[in-house]
């Protein structure tokens, strides 16, 4: 089977939830991990950190390097890339994961909210993949891979939440104009799940129900599948994780619900 051993990813928010899901998946094929996150010592209301998953990484057979990085600070970014080519020789792989989020209307969306969402998604995936890209250049079958929906118009996910919609789909803009730019020589694509994923972030949330949602492993696998294809498979695609399982041969789903035989709950945006 195709392998990601040897790899070298750079995963940005990769201390919980479906970033660390994606480096555990690949540290099974041996694989270099760079966890690329803020969360350097522990949170009491948030479990993991770039060093827990640094140590999970390493006892699931992969090599691992913790980073402390906020994204939205240029030099941290350009220093933990700078710190991962020297530790591993090159950049094969970036994964956009990190995200912030904040699904309230236009009069209960503070400015600082705002400027949150707008910095580390569409504004920090375009400078990690502006980092990371000089490298990526230079590797064999390299890929830039961002969690982020189909862009849609609809006004249906722009009324509830215009700043969120906006950050996020800013993010699918980004890995578009990427794609145009160089998808002859790196794969570029967006991910995005079928149903809301039961994250440690989510259950945080109150009267939110995980019962109807999947694990993080559903998004893990998928991406290692779209990882593992060549460059001329495609890129500028937007997939969706069962869609990607369903063509790489999946056909049961049920060991990836909270709650097998539960009515799943859609994610945003689609």
């Amino acid at each position: 089977m195709p392998s990601l051993s040897g790899k070298t990813l750079f995963i940005t928010g990769a201390s919980r939830g479906i970033g660390r899901a994606i480096a555990l998946r690949a540290a099974r094929d041996g694989a270099n991990i760079v966890i690329a996150a803020k969360s350097g010592v522990p949170n009491p209301k948030l479990p993991g950190t770039i060093h827990t998953v640094a140590a999970e990484v390493e006892q699931a057979g992969g090599r691992a390097l913790p980073i402390q990085c906020d994204i939205r600070e240029e030099e941290q970014v350009r220093g933990a890339v700078e710190q991962a080519v020297e530790a591993f020789g090159g950049i094969d792989i970036l994964v956009n994961n990190a995200s912030a989020i904040w699904l309230r209307g236009t009069l209960d969306t503070p400015m600082k909210r705002y400027d949150l969402m707008q910095e580390v998604n569409a504004r920090g995936t375009f400078l990690c993949s502006q980092a990371c890209l000089p490298h990526l250049l230079e590797a064999e079958n390299p890929h830039i891979l961002t969690l982020c929906p189909p862009p849609s118009l609809d006004p249906k996910w722009w009324g509830p939440h215009t700043g969120y919609t906006l950050a996020k789909m800013g993010m699918s803009f980004v890995t578009l104009g990427l794609a145009a730019e160089f998808g002859d020589r790196v794969a570029i694509d967006g991910l995005w799940p079928r149903t809301v994923i039961a994250t440690d972030a989510l259950k945080m949330i109150p009267g939110v129900d995980v019962a109807g949602c999947r694990t993080p492993e559903i998004v893990a696998d998928a991406a290692h599948a779209v990882l593992v294809q060549p460059v001329s498979a495609g890129s500028g695609r937007f997939l969706i994780d069962d869609d990607v399982l369903r063509a790489a041969g999946v056909e049961d789903f049920e060991g990836y619900a909270v709650q097998p035989g539960a009515p799943l709950q859609p994610d945003l945006f689609l």
